[in-house]
Parts: C-alpha cells; sequence; structure tokens
C-alpha cells in the first residue's frame, strides 16, 4: 500500500461516511443502485430516493418485473431518466443470463446497460473487495490536483493518465474503504471550489496547493453557448380536477415519461387542440413562464391552463393519452419541471392546503 492510500485511509477511519444506507447491509444490488443513482448527483439528494426505492424494490428480481412506470415514478426527480430505464434493463439481463444476480467479473458487469468501467469497478470494489480502480468525477478531481494533470478530465488522453494513476494507488486490502474514502474527500474536501486543503491528509505532496492551481485544476471542459428551446405545455383539467397527460415517445427527451401535451397552439378559435376531443369552455390561462435546464439546452416553457367540459373529457382509446387524479400523479414518473408546473397550480386552487411535491 503506497503512502497515498495509507494517508487517505487514516483520514478516513476519522472523517469518513460510514454510515450511508446503502452500506449496511453492502450488498452487490444496494450498491450499484446507488452508484447508479450518485452519478452526477450529491449524496444528500440521492439518500431519500434510495431509501424509497429500495423499499418499493427491495432486489433484483422485484426490479426487474416491475412495471416500468413504477420505477421512473421512484426515479422521478432525480433527472437523467435513461438511469432508471438501464437500471431495470439491466436487472432484466441478470435475470436472464446470470441467474438474477449481478455478475462479479468486471468485464461482465461493465458490458450491461448503464454500467461503465469506473461503476463496476465501484461495486465489486464495495461489495465483493476487488481491487479495481474507480474514476468518477470526484476522484479524478482528487488525482488532477494532487499530480497537477492538466486538461480537461473528459478528453481521452487525459481520462488515459488519470486511469493509470488511478491503479497505481488503489491498494489490495481494504477496498471498500478506499474506494469510499477517494469519493468522500471529493465530496468533502478537495470539492470543486474552496477545497480545503488545511483539512487534506494528502496536502503535504499535493502539487495544486505546492504551485498554487487548485483554483485551475482540473481544467474545465470548454465552454460553448447553451441554446434556448421553447415550448408550449397544456395544463387540462376536467370537472372532477383530473389532469390529461400524455405519454412520451420511447426515444429523444424524457422518453416513456408521462408529460404535459406540448406545442400547443393558444391562437387557435375556438381552442380546439391537437388532441381530438378536447374542447375548452371559455378561456385558456397563460402562466408565468417557467426555465428548465438541462445539460445541452435550456427549455423555456410556457404554461396554458384550459378547463374542459365533461363531454369533452371523454378522449379516445389511445393508451398515451390519459386523465389522471392527484393520487394518480404521484405514482407516475413526470419530468421534474411537469410535476413542479402542477404543484404550483394546485398550491394556487388550494392555497391553505400546503403542497406535498
Amino acid at each position: 500500500m503506497d503512502a497515498f492510500a495509507k494517508a487517505l485511509l487514516a483520514w478516513f477511519d476519522v472523517h469518513g461516511r460510514s454510515n450511508l444506507p446503502w452500506q449496511h447491509p453492502r450488498t452487490p444490488y444496494r450498491v450499484w443502485l446507488s452508484e447508479v443513482m450518485l452519478q452526477q448527483t450529491q449524496v444528500r439528494t440521492v439518500i431519500p430516493y434510495f431509501e424509497r426505492f429500495v423499499l418499493a424494490l427491495p432486489d433484483l428480481a422485484e426490479l426487474a418485473s416491475a412495471p416500468q412506470d413504477r420505477v421512473l415514478a421512484l426515479w422521478s426527480g432525480l433527472g437523467y431518466y435513461s438511469r432508471a430505464r438501464n437500471l431495470q434493463r439491466c436487472a432484466q439481463l441478470c435475470v436472464e443470463q446470470h441467474h438474477g444476480k449481478l455478475p462479479d467479473s468486471i468485464e461482465q458487469l461493465a458490458a450491461l446497460p448503464g454500467i461503465g468501467r469506473s461503476t463496476a469497478a465501484a461495486i465489486l470494489a464495495q461489495a465483493h473487495g476487488q481491487s479495481h480502480a474507480i474514476l468518477d468525477g470526484n476522484v479524478r478531481r482528487v488525482l488532477a490536483r494532487f499530480h497537477g494533470v492538466h486538461g480537461w478530465t473528459g478528453s481521452s488522453a487525459v481520462q488515459g493518465a488519470l486511469w493509470k494513476l488511478a491503479e497505481s494507488h488503489t491498494p489490495l486490502e481494504r477496498v471498500a474503504d478506499y474506494t469510499q474514502a477517494i469519493m468522500d474527500l471529493g465530496a468533502m474536501v478537495c470539492t470543486r471550489s474552496k477545497p480545503r486543503c488545511g483539512e487534506c491528509p494528502l496536502r503535504s505532496a499535493c502539487t495544486a496547493l505546492r504551485e498554487g492551481l487548485t483554483a485551475i485544476l482540473p481544467q474545465p471542459k470548454p465552454t460553448r453557448k447553451i441554446p434556448t428551446r421553447t415550448t408550449t405545455m397544456l395544463i387540462a383539467r376536467d370537472p372532477d380536477g383530473r389532469v390529461l397527460l400524455e405519454r412520451r415517445p420511447p426515444t429523444g427527451i424524457w422518453a416513456r415519461l408521462w408529460s404535459l401535451p406540448q406545442d400547443i397552439d393558444p391562437a387557435a378559435t375556438p381552442p380546439r387542440l391537437v388532441l381530438p376531443g378536447v374542447v375548452g369552455e371559455d378561456e385558456l390561462r397563460t402562466l408565468p413562464q417557467l426555465t428548465h435546464t438541462f445539460s445541452h439546452f435550456r427549455l423555456l416553457i410556457t404554461p396554458i391552463v384550459l378547463d374542459v367540459d365533461r363531454r369533452a373529457a371523454q378522449v379516445s382509446d389511445d393508451p398515451d393519452l390519459a386523465w389522471f387524479s392527484a393520487d394518480e400523479l404521484a405514482e407516475l414518473g413526470l419530468p421534474a419541471p411537469v410535476r413542479k408546473l402542477l404543484a404550483n397550480l394546485a398550491e394556487e386552487s388550494n392555497p391553505c392546503v400546503p403542497s406535498t411535491a
């Protein structure tokens, strides 16, 4: 074990996180689920989602057989919904091909949907004690600063250099603790901004600290302007307070989630919409715009409220178009901005009733 790993483990024994819900018990299923949830998401955000998810779907077989709407509902709010779909597809493949278990070979594990090299290594290190290096965002930052690695960490050349460094430091013993330790150090001490270098167990040999580069390393991805797109979302309500939703296509943004009908023409007279049989009683009401930012574009949403009469509320037999009550909405996978719009409207309609969203 090298000096890097020794110092990190000594720090972890005093300051590391050892009571996270997926650590007790630290089964392959729970570690895998936490690792997927933690991709691009902070621990404090993930914990309540993780606890709800494992309570509803406690093992791989339950996840594999669950309705997709149930999986997406449990995931709703975490974003990056392809992760949830890959999670279930991975579970189904494990049932079909691996006797209902996650494989303990890094090659087989990394080949499954949504599990790359680093995630597979983290699962095997923490659940099985296998010595595999990881390279998530926190680890990249720690290694780039410690070794003074320049360049964007997402580039293939820099990633290759960081993988070699990660492998050189990963010990053969206490691998689960080491894996958690280096992630914790990046999350708690060697943070993206305002790193607490005085508390770092690696400070005496850190290149970035010695050369005054902590604000520069790791170097960010070259910036580009994020485009803005616009859309109109219809919030159609029937006399019973149900909301009309449309299931998204199987590909693209929010694939297979239930969402509000989009790109409605508010200038149409009468307001006959793209949805057959939905006709307004009186007039459309436009709500304040809502902005939702994705990784590669910004979406500017104009919400329009329409109350429809009982006759118009009878929609076609299209399985991807249906009315849902407030209780039913809670069980659906909804995009975060859609859930926010509906929660805001419910609060506006019932100002004395606190929102549960």
